[in-house]
């Protein structure tokens, strides 16, 4: 069993950023991809970014790109989305999670319990 656990988040105004970081533990994360989700109310939960953990390769949607930042930590088994230029759209609940595809939510094998995020105009 792998365990996700968020942490990060906030509140801020529009512009500002936040940073939501997940420490992973108790299995090996090699052959896994690790990201970020994101849910707002109302609205399907979707894949903000991820990355390959054996290779460090990162993905992230068109939406985000350019002011957020997936990374990840090696040595203390962290990935962190680094969120600058904050909209009001990106408020929702931040989910970590992990599998060996993130193509598809069914295709997630963990989930943190998610953070949430605010963002006022």
């Amino acid at each position: 069993q792998m365990q996700l656990v968020e942490s990060g988040g906030g509140s801020v105004q529009a512009g500002g950023s936040l940073r939501v970081s997940c420490a992973a533990s108790g299995r090996t994360l090699t052959g896994y991809h690790i990201g970020w989700f994101r849910q707002a109310p109302g609205k399907e939960r979707e894949l903000v970014g991820a990355v390959t953990w054996s290779t460090g390769l990162t993905y992230s949607i068109d939406s985000v790109k350019g002011r957020f930042t997936i990374s990840r930590d090696n040595a203390k088994n962290t990935v962190d989305l680094q969120m600058n230029s904050l909209k009001p759209e990106d408020t929702a609940v931040y989910y970590c999670a992990a599998g060996i595809s993130l193509s598809s939510i069914r295709l997630v094998d963990y989930w943190g319990l998610g953070t949430q995020v605010t963002v006022s105009p």
